[in-house]
């Protein structure tokens, strides 16, 4: 089987790095997979140094003939046997070169974030009309699909991101490394969360309660880890600046970092404040970690947290909530013991990427008959 996987993003967040550990995952099982990306961006530079067979190509916000073209050139070359696009705004491009080359190869689309642009009109129920299959990464962007598109249900499956269990594993993660680093006590609390800078993920919702819980627990330590994608600068500068307006020192901004497993497993409890989050990567890995978390109760969170059962909700958007929430945790070691160790159930049971790879090849498989 070959597959040209597409992805034309510039930015570098969990669609861009969902598609990469897609292209692994697939590669294990000696599927032969391309990438079609932009020229010269993040995605093109992680595939590449992994080794990934690449099809970087030109391309400006409005689709265009030529890059169409050019995608269709590379179809017929490559004799591929599926098309799997990770973005909506790549359909306006592939479908038209498959038009071109009057190719019948089943098209699958992943979609990822949710859509707030009805997108029934003439064009659009062109393109998805030549869709085969659409996989949504939670019930909510299922529902989305079925709200802003013209397909219909039966081209549409939810199939979760997952994990590797392997490597989030909390038998073989460093809990010692990053609290040496920014000096934590083994006997001290750190909380934390994980994820791109980017508006609605919940930043300065987290930063709020830190500044309410250090009047009651001064000695526990922080650390946000993450950087800003393509563009989003200013917010992360204005979180940092909002940290320091609030006079909040027992926080760390670590930046980027490429031993997140390490990174989970120093913490004692994970924060996911997102506000509408399509699924929840950062959450489901520290939750294979066996940490206990507290998340936003919204979108596609709903499809990962039991509340009470494997994490804890709070109120999306709210500040003190949180707090209280993160509080109930701070003083109830054997909740996050046990709120952890059935997190980690439910990701084994659920989440599994080798149980999500397999979803995924059976629908490959199921198209190209």
């Amino acid at each position: 089987m070959k597959v040209l996987y597409s992805c034309l993003s510039k930015s570098w967040g969990g669609m861009e790095m969902v598609a990469i550990t897609g292209i692994k995952q697939l590669l294990k099982y000696n599927i032969k997979v391309g990438l079609l990306c932009l020229a010269e961006s993040r995605i093109q530079i992680e595939a590449n140094n992994l080794g990934i067979i690449i099809y970087p190509i030109k391309s400006g916000r409005i689709p265009n003939l030529f890059s169409s073209l050019k995608i269709s050139s590379i179809i017929k070359s490559g004799s591929f046997d599926l098309i799997h696009s990770h973005s909506s705004k790549d359909l306006w491009l592939i479908v038209p070169a498959l038009s071109f080359l009057k190719s019948g190869i089943p098209l699958v689309f992943t979609k990822h974030l949710e859509s707030f642009i009805v997108k029934k009109n003439f064009l659009h129920n062109r393109i998805y009309k030549r869709v085969d299959c659409a996989i949504a990464i939670s019930s909510v962007i299922k529902e989305n699909l079925l709200i802003t598109t013209s397909l219909k249900e039966n081209k549409i499956k939810i199939v979760y991101n997952g994990v590797d269990l392997e490597k989030f594993n909390p038998d073989n993660a460093v809990r010692s490394k990053l609290r040496d680093e920014i000096g934590v006590d083994k006997n001290n609390l750190l909380i934390g969360m994980t994820g791109r800078f980017s508006p609605g993920k919940g930043h300065e919702d987290l930063l709020l309660a830190i500044n309410r819980l250090n009047k009651k627990y001064p000695q526990i330590k922080y650390v946000i880890v993450g950087e800003a994608s393509r563009g989003e600068t200013e917010y992360e500068n204005n979180i940092k600046r909002l940290a320091e307006e609030c006079g909040i020192k027992n926080i760390t901004f670590t930046g980027y970092r490429t031993d997140i497993p390490d990174v989970l497993a120093a913490l004692d409890i994970y924060v996911f404040p997102s506000h509408a989050e399509s699924f929840g990567v950062g959450l489901i890995e520290a939750m294979a970690l066996c940490k206990a978390s507290v998340a936003s109760n919204s979108s596609g969170v709903l499809d990962i947290v039991d509340d009470k059962v494997d994490g804890l909700f709070f109120n999306s958007k709210d500040g003190y909530d949180l707090a209280d929430k993160i509080e109930i945790l701070i003083n109830d070691s054997e909740l996050r013991k046990r709120l952890g160790e059935n997190a980690r159930k439910k990701i084994s049971a659920k989440f599994d990427l080798t149980l999500v790879t397999g979803q995924i090849i059976n629908t490959y498989k199921q198209l190209i008959k």
